[in-house]
């Protein structure tokens, strides 16, 4: 019997001869920027090493555009961000060992955040795996096993025709839902040698749909349908999915108040009637919350940060629509579907009921108010002055990375992002130095709108390098460090909890100076004229530097049963 698709898989003479007669001069990292390429990949990050030469000399023979930068966690984190503005895989080509171990930081948070980030490393020759010879530089007993508990999934290559379809599987896995950063394998021998393999066209990586069970959005549907106070609670499924404007769809339908959480930033209009923002770190709001008859959580496992620290105690039915099966009921019994946000959302449009509740928006404003009188008893005019500012300075469609500072805190929020997949931090692992080169690839994605990082003096000290990356590509991005002298969260909670602080204090640079010699403009700024000096470096071409020294506190939380300045619970 013959199939159609059997047609398709002969080659045209055209290909045939093209197959038969490949370019001489190739290797097997041509192997990898080819497949890279026939994925539908236009630019890849990283940093060379010995092991990796064979997919950097490949480069110059490619279409694909490199963005290199200073340290491989950083590079990582530039990928982090190309592929959330972009939605598509990033590649990140990373050196044996010690290159690709210092990648493992920003891999951690690619996969808290579901960022879809291709990691390809090299590995010692051949002869020095599987127990043969051993002594060769860089070299790790098992390089794979550090990558294991980190990525989603893992592929090893040993010979050259492996390499396009271990690629295009790693492609396909990092796009599935839930997106993550996939790890592959290549030695140095492998990548060096000369090939023989036709040129690699066109690869099929198109990844799996994850569809809810009709069932369970069947009963989700008729829960939420005859709800007498229904709440939405949207994660960061939801903007990784581009399903924000069926989460609008689905709230009007029902009239349900919707918070976002602090992955989840954008995932809902900031200003709508029904948004409760994303003041999740406040008791008003957890009760809101708790209060709610049927709680529909959309992309979010309702981790720490998402339960007011674990203090979220829900009393009504939990439906909870999340892509990865391990994080499903893991915090709380609920109705669990296993399904990509946009689809599991779509399906619950197509047979809720309309519902009318008039009181919905009063019972928002209502809250919102509580938190707002909350916040103006602690005399924190100084904070909240910086971040109006920073919105103000900011471009309604000017992407933001924030590092773990206290601002960002703050920003997690109280800041409005103006829009879907415009507000990003290190919140999903949480560790410092985000912020800057994240922006350097939101920048590398579209470089036509400025785009903004954010960090403390103690987080950009872990990027400051990238000032040469920022330079040399001259990205448009403005850095905004609020000088504060050391870490100064860590400050805050080691003087609350202990009564002084230990290890926090910095002897740190003059940043602007820094920043000039490495030919970048740079201004030192006040709370006054933040605003104006923001706007005016955003506004110019190319990368630049504001410094704003300014020692910022945090609101204080409210935490069931804690007293408001119990910052070990954060």
């Amino acid at each position: 019997m013959t199939h159609d698709h059997d047609l398709v898989l002969r080659p045209t003479p055209t290909q045939r001869e093209a197959a038969l007669n490949p370019p001489p001069g190739r290797n097997g990292g041509d192997l990898v920027v080819e497949t890279l390429a026939g994925l539908g990949a236009t630019t890849v990050f990283g940093l060379p090493g010995q092991h990796a030469l064979g997919m950097f000399d490949a480069l110059r023979r490619s279409s694909l555009r490199y963005v290199g930068l200073r340290v491989e966690n950083n590079a990582g984190f530039a990928a982090d961000a190309y592929g959330r503005i972009t939605g598509e895989a990033a590649p990140l080509l990373l050196s044996t060992g010690p290159g690709a171990l210092t990648s493992l930081a920003a891999l951690q948070e690619a996969a808290a955040a579901s960022a879809p980030v291709l990691a390809i490393s090299s590995q010692v020759p051949t002869a020095g795996l599987g127990g043969g010879r051993h002594g060769y530089l860089h070299e790790l007993p098992d390089q794979a096993a550090s990558f294991r508990g980190v990525v989603k999934s893992v592929h090893t290559v040993r010979t050259q025709s492996q390499i396009p379809s271990a690629v295009a599987a790693a492609w396909k896995s990092a796009l599935t839902a839930p997106h993550g950063p996939v790890w592959v394998e290549i030695p140095q021998d492998v990548l060096l040698a000369e090939t023989t393999l036709p040129v690699v066209t066109a690869m099929d990586a198109t990844p799996d749909d994850l569809v809810p069970r009709p069932e369970l959005t069947a009963v989700a549907a008729e829960l939420l349908s005859n709800a007498a106070r229904p709440a939405i609670i949207a994660g960061g499924g939801v903007v990784r999915s581009d399903a924000s404007g069926k989460l609008l769809q689905l709230a009007e339908k029902l009239d349900a108040p919707v918070v976002t959480t602090f992955g989840g930033k954008g995932a809902f209009p900031w200003e709508h009637p029904l948004s409760m923002q994303s003041w999740l770190e406040d008791r008003h709001t957890t009760d809101l919350l708790e209060d709610a008859d049927v709680l529909l959580v959309a992309g979010s496992g309702l981790g720490e940060l998402s339960s007011n620290y674990h203090t979220f105690k829900p009393r009504g039915r939990v439906i909870q629509i999340e892509a990865d099966a391990g994080k499903l009921e893991a915090n709380h019994p609920a109705l669990g579907i296993h399904a990509d946000a946009r689809l599991a959302l779509q399906a619950l449009l197509e047979t809720v009921a309309d519902r009318t509740d008039e009181s919905a928006p009063g019972r928002v404003r209502d809250l919102l108010a509580k938190v707002a009188d909350r916040i103006a008893a602690q005399e924190l005019t100084l904070e909240q002055d910086v971040l109006a500012s920073v919105r103000r300075a900011l471009p309604a469609d000017s992407p933001s990375f924030w590092d773990m500072t206290i601002l960002a805190y703050w920003a997690w929020s109280a800041f409005d992002p103006q829009g879907t997949n415009l507000m990003h931090s290190a919140q999903g692992a949480g560790g410092l130095g985000y912020g800057f080169p994240a922006a350097l690839g939101a920048a590398a994605a579209d470089p036509t709108r400025p785009v903004l990082a954010v960090s403390g003096d103690g987080g950009a000290l872990y990027s400051i390098a990238e000032l040469a990356t920022a330079r040399q590509y001259d990205l448009p991005v403005t850095w905004l460090i609020i000088d504060d002298g050391g870490y100064g969260i860590l400050r805050e909670y080691m003087t609350d909890a202990f009564g002084q602080a230990t290890a926090t204090e910095l002897t740190r640079p003059d940043y602007v100076a820094l920043a000039e010699s490495f030919g970048v403009p740079g201004v030192l700024t006040t709370p006054e004229t933040l605003e104006q000096d923001l706007a005016k470096a955003l506004s110019a071409p190319g990368p630049s530097v504001v410094v704003l020294p300014a020692v910022l506190r945090m609101f204080a939380p409210t935490h069931l049963g804690q007293s408001p300045a119990s910052p070990l619970s954060r």
